[in-house]
C-alpha cells in the first residue's frame, strides 16, 4: 500500500500549481483522500479531501474559492489544483488516505493510515 505525491515547487504569490498524488496496492476508488500540510513549525493542516462515500468535496477555509481537489479513479489518483497562491500556503504537502468514507477534514486526522512522502511547496512573496 503507497501513496506517491509530486508536483510541489517554487512559485510567486498569485502563481498555480497541481500537486497529484498515484496510490498503488489498494482499492483507491474505496479510499477517503486528503491533502494535509505542515509549515516548519507548525502543526499538521488538512487542506482538502475527496469522500469515497459520495464523492463530495471539503476543504478548510484557508484554501476554500483557491484550491479544487479532483479524482482519477482509473489512474488511481487525486489531484490538488492550487491557484492564487500565498506565502502562507508554503509547506510540505502530504497525501493520505482512510479505509472509509469521511465527510470533512476536522477531527479526522487518525482515521488517514496511509501516508505519501510529501512534497514541497514554496511560495515566494
Amino acid at each position: 500500500v503507497q501513496l506517491q505525491a509530486s508536483g510541489g515547487g517554487l512559485v510567486q504569490a498569485g502563481g498555480s500549481l497541481r500537486l497529484s498524488c498515484v496510490g498503488s496496492g489498494f482499492a483507491f476508488a474505496d479510499y477517503t483522500i486528503g491533502w494535509f500540510r505542515q509549515a516548519p513549525g507548525k502543526d499538521t493542516e488538512g487542506v482538502s479531501c475527496i469522500s469515497s462515500g459520495d464523492g463530495g468535496t471539503y476543504y478548510a477555509d484557508s484554501v476554500k474559492g483557491r484550491f479544487a481537489i479532483s479524482s482519477d479513479n482509473a489512474k488511481n489518483t487525486v489531484y490538488l489544483q492550487m491557484n492564487s497562491l500565498k506565502p502562507e500556503d508554503t509547506a510540505k504537502y502530504y497525501c493520505a488516505a482512510a479505509a472509509k468514507p469521511l465527510y470533512g477534514l476536522d477531527g479526522f486526522l487518525e482515521s488517514f493510515t496511509v501516508w505519501g512522502q510529501g512534497t514541497l511547496v514554496t511560495v515566494s512573496s
